[in-house]
């Protein structure tokens, strides 16, 4: 079976908790009507098992089950450590 699992790639924007970093993702697209590129921004929470990442680093993350009350991604590797 492939894998289907949605993945996401954003910044990590804080790692103040115990095995869990919040990662930024951004996104741009054209506004249906006017046209102009509309830039937005979401945070997530993603499980961070060896406490890997540091601010500013550029990170992959992978769709998994509930593991707390907001974490439903899981780091799956460092891009580019700043």
């Amino acid at each position: 079976m492939a894998n289907t699992r949605r993945r996401l790639t954003g910044e990590v924007v804080s790692n103040k908790m115990e095995k869990t970093v919040v990662v930024r993702v951004n996104r741009s697209f054209r506004h249906p009507l006017y046209g102009k590129t509309v830039y937005s921004s979401k945070k997530y929470m993603a499980h961070d098992e060896q406490n890997a990442c540091a601010i500013g680093d550029e990170v992959v993350m992978v769709e998994s089950r509930p593991l707390s009350k907001n974490k439903r991604w899981v780091v799956e590797r460092i891009i580019r450590e700043d």
